[in-house]
C-alpha cells in the first residue's frame, strides 16, 4: 500500500470514528424530545377535562387516524427506498431521482394534510372553552423553537 493510500484510509477511519463518537455524545447530552403529536395527545387527554362521550369519540378518531398514518408512513418508506434505488442508479440529480423526490414529497404532503384533518376532527369534539386551550397548545407546538 502506498503512503498516499494509507494516509487516505487513515483519514477516512478517523472521520468515521469521529462521526460515531459525535453521535454517541449527542445522544448522551441532548435529551430526546417527544414528537409534537405525542405532546398534543397528552395535553388533550391530561390537561383538558373531557367527558365520557368526548373520550369515546376521540378514541374512535385516534384509531382511524392510526390506520391512515400507518398507511402513509409505509408509503413514505417505500418512496424512500425508491429514492435510494434511483440515487444508486443515477449517482446524480437525474430524472429518476427527481421523480422519486416528487413522489416522497406528495406522500409527505398527504401525511401532513391527514394529520391536520385529524387535529380539526379532534377539535370538533371539544366545547368552546376546551377548544381555546387546544388551539393554544397547537400554536405552541407549531411555533416551538427547533420545529
Amino acid at each position: 500500500m502506498t503512503a498516499n493510500i494509507r494516509r487516505n484510509v487513515l483519514i477516512a477511519l478517523i472521520a468515521f470514528c469521529a462521526g460515531i463518537a459525535g453521535a454517541l455524545v449527542g445522544r448522551t447530552i441532548m435529551p430526546v424530545v417527544p414528537p409534537r403529536s405525542v405532546e398534543l395527545h397528552d395535553f388533550l387527554h391530561n390537561e383538558i377535562d373531557l367527558d365520557t362521550a368526548q373520550r369515546a369519540k376521540l378514541e374512535i378518531l385516534e384509531a382511524d387516524f392510526a390506520v391512515r398514518k400507518h398507511q402513509l408512513e409505509t408509503q413514505l418508506r417505500t418512496d424512500n427506498a425508491r429514492l435510494a434505488d434511483a440515487i444508486a442508479r443515477e449517482h446524480a440529480d437525474g430524472p429518476q431521482v427527481n421523480a422519486a423526490v416528487d413522489r416522497s414529497h406528495t406522500t409527505m404532503g398527504a401525511l401532513q394534510k391527514a394529520t391536520l384533518g385529524h387535529v380539526f376532527a379532534m377539535r370538533a369534539v371539544l366545547r368552546r372553552d376546551q377548544a381555546g386551550k387546544f388551539d393554544a397548545a397547537i400554536t405552541r407546538a407549531l411555533t416551538a423553537k427547533g420545529q
